[in-house]
């Protein structure tokens, strides 16, 4: 029997071994999406302990915590830190078979040196290990954990609103060597049938000193914070959609959809799919003029629990997976922006696994000599991110495109130890390749196949998004 999360975990194979510790292990990190907050990486933040680095924001373990029948006072209540902790201590060895039981270990190795099993028996010993290490280690700050992670790049999640002053104030910083980039996330300004929709265009409004009469000052709104946020080093953007739609329509129609939400009347979907195609094809026009990169996530079903949703809001672990029939409307959406040689590099995220063979199909119909691998199927994303997601993600885009340009791997995360995930994914993908070298599926040139596992882990994304 192996030791638990040894040196050769998830390498079953020699190839894989030699792959992960030879080529894969020691590349940079481009973490392309997250969302780590800038003011905290600019203010180097220090956190008291172990509470607030691992459960503050992390909905992934919340989840967990929610299927042991922990209660919410403990998760995002007011209950004590250490008394948290220990919930979720309690609940994580039932975590067996979830990337989460082997996410939590890698950062508590990685990072606080601690090779144990966390349970309800050992909590005590974990909180003042991992506490004491958040005082008294210089190191294990927000920058230092950055640092101590070798990463290149960090994409955030920002909002077109946004000031950008923590990433002006980070560029401004020659102490620090990450690049941290903004990413134009505008989801507010698309989802018109969602409550919020006519404050954040009033919002919007003050921000480009200008009232909006019609669609094409929201394209022009749009379009002035692009330039802004592409000023400030974005490099891309990213769209969470509950679905992809498109739905053309005249910018006479799309006015009037646009007058009727901003005088407060119900918007069908019909509409709200009309309004958004404009937008959408707009802002990649926009994007493919500046060279950035467009994110489209999609299929996932928003707050299904409407008692927890008035309770807590949106984003507190309680979106799942939705069944879409999104593939004819990206296939149109693409061939739109292509027909006038405007279609951006696009990276595609579907949250629902059923979609990857339709996804790897599509990509190869839209590709594009700018760059190889133009148009890219995301990282397996949320619920996808565990080992059998992944491999499957990977051995798809493999059988029906080429996995060797692939981007790799990003943490989608709210944590700064969140970067044991790319080791996670980089043993799995060298599992995945070893196992074909070992059964002469490809050939055993370590040279080549170490370049193009390197070329996944790191270059690729590098050269995607212009380092």
């Amino acid at each position: 029997m192996k030791k638990f999360m040894d040196e050769n975990f998830l390498l079953s194979t020699p190839a894989a071994q030699k792959l992960y510790h030879d080529y894969a292990k020691q590349m940079p990190i481009v973490d392309y999406h997250c969302h780590v907050p800038p003011q905290e990486i600019y203010e180097d933040r220090r956190f008291e302990n172990i509470t607030q680095l691992w459960l503050g924001a992390d909905h992934y373990k919340w989840r967990v915590m929610r299927s042991n029948g922990v209660e919410e006072k403990y998760i995002t209540g007011d209950a004590p830190d250490r008394e948290k902790f220990q919930k979720f201590a309690e609940a994580l060895p039932r975590a067996i078979g979830n990337p989460m039981y082997h996410w939590c270990h890698l950062e508590l190795k990685n990072y606080f040196g601690y090779e144990g099993v966390l349970n309800g028996e050992t909590a005590e010993e974990v909180w003042n290990l991992c506490n004491e290490k958040l005082k008294n280690d210089p190191s294990m700050s927000a920058r230092g954990l950055i640092n101590k992670s070798n990463v290149a790049m960090i994409g955030t999640t920002d909002d077109p609103c946004d000031s950008l002053e923590w990433h002006e104030k980070i560029a401004a910083d020659p102490t620090f060597k990450t690049v941290v980039c903004p990413s134009f996330r505008p989801d507010k300004a698309i989802n018109i049938y969602k409550p919020g929709f006519v404050e954040y265009i009033h919002q919007l409004e003050k921000v480009v000193g200008s009232e909006f009469t019609c669609i094409n000052c929201v394209r022009n709104a749009l379009t002035e914070r692009i330039e802004f946020f592409y000023q400030h080093g974005c490099r891309a953007s990213d769209h969470g959609l509950d679905y992809m739609m498109f739905r053309p329509a005249s910018d006479e129609e799309v006015t009037a959809i646009f007058q009727k939400a901003m005088k407060g009347e119900a918007v069908t979907m019909e509409e709200a799919e009309k309004y958004a195609t404009a937008i959408l094809l707009h802002v990649g026009r926009e994007y493919a003029k500046r060279g950035m990169v467009m994110q489209i996530h999609f299929s996932c079903l928003r707050n299904p629990n409407s008692r927890m949703f008035k309770a807590l809001g949106p984003d507190s672990g309680f979106d799942c997976m939705a069944s879409t029939d999104s593939c004819p409307a990206v296939a149109k959406f693409l061939d739109a922006l292509d027909s006038e040689g405007s279609l951006p590099k696009t990276v595609l995220y579907s949250l629902n696994p059923a979609d990857d063979a339709w996804l790897d199909t599509i990509l190869g119909a839209f590709q594009g000599p700018e760059v190889p691998g133009k148009i890219q199927h995301g990282s397996a994303w949320w619920f996808n991110d565990h080992k059998i997601g992944m491999t499957n993600q990977m051995a798809s885009l493999a059988n029906l495109g080429l996995l060797g340009n692939f981007i790799g791997m990003l943490t989608d995360s709210r944590s700064f130890l969140s970067y044991a995930r790319h080791e996670y994914f980089r043993r799995i993908l060298c599992e995945l390749v070893g196992g074909w070298m070992e059964n002469g599926e490809y050939p055993a040139d370590f040279d080549a196949v170490g370049a193009m596992v390197q070329d996944i882990c790191y270059n690729n994304a590098k050269r995607y998004f212009g380092l």
